[in-house]
């Protein structure tokens, strides 16, 4: 069962299921596309992420048959988006508030799961970037569009994809910006799993409780090497930036209770410490 959460917000829904955060894009009307209501929620719940022991990873998907178009080109190209008050302030006192809604700047450092129905452009497709485990429902759409507007992809796509899949691969997306469909997805390494149509949080659940049965202090180290050790740092240094985050790990007491669970043959029950 899941709960929903105060900071919620009316076009961003968070819940929690058991150690698990759902945050739900809620903007179906205008195709999930940002406004400042979805940025303060997510803002509020990837802050949350980091501060909750009991949470060990987020899942990010949306309302409606679209899972984000991207920044409100309609609002965006007469400067006419409102923003609430809170948000405004907000970005007074955390000027990149944005960059860190969308994953770009300031990531929560626990596994991020994405679960996507239908189309997923512009910034839709960016901040897919920024998560760890993907998930697509067979008819779902890719893109970063932004070239064809006149725009730059703000967001890190044309930084992050090079990293994360073949560089000819990602040009194709950031130069032509054209749709890519879920099967090239998988193909391309971009996503992990497809599903059915409507069962996409599903399986993203089902991932989340996969990684809320193992220890929290592996996790983090584990989620922070794959995210900060790049593949273009030598192999020897990239040894001695992963042995700084897995000395501490082995120090801990989850490491204790892990070996102690295998050699009695029973579930650990690891406390994150």
């Amino acid at each position: 069962m899941s709960e929903e959460l105060s900071i919620s917000t009316k076009n961003c829904i968070i819940e929690k299921h058991g150690r698990t955060l759902i945050v739900t894009l809620n903007r179906p009307e205008a195709k999930n596309a940002f406004s400042p209501e979805m940025l303060l929620g997510m803002y509020k719940a990837w802050r949350l992420l980091d501060e909750d022991d009991e949470l060990m990873c987020a899942i990010l998907t949306a309302n409606g048959d679209t899972f984000c178009a991207g920044m409100d080109l309609k609002a965006g190209a007469d400067g006419q988006q409102k923003s609430t008050e809170e948000f405004m302030t907000l970005m007074g006192e955390v000027p990149n508030v944005h960059w860190q809604a969308l994953l770009r700047d300031n990531r929560p450092s626990k596994p991020l799961i994405l679960a996507v129905e239908g189309y997923a452009l512009a910034g839709g497709t960016e901040i897919l970037a920024g998560t760890d485990l993907r998930v697509a429902a067979e008819d779902a759409t890719f893109g970063v569009t932004e070239v064809a507007r006149g725009l730059y992809p703000m967001a890190g796509s044309s930084i992050r994809l090079p990293r994360q899949i073949p560089y000819c691969l990602a040009a194709e997306i950031v130069l032509l910006g054209r749709h890519i469909t879920a099967q090239e997805a998988l193909e391309w390494g971009l996503v992990n799993r497809l599903v059915p149509k409507g069962e996409t949080l599903a399986e993203a659940k089902s991932m989340a409780e996969e990684l809320c049965k193992t220890g929290p202090v592996a996790l983090k180290a584990i989620t922070r090497s794959l995210r900060e050790i790049q593949t273009d740092v030598a192999e020897p240094e990239a040894m001695l930036q992963s042995d700084e985050l897995a000395n501490p790990v082995f120090a801990s007491d989850d490491a204790r209770e892990g070996m102690k669970a295998f050699k009695e043959k029973r579930p650990a029950v690891f406390q994150g410490k």
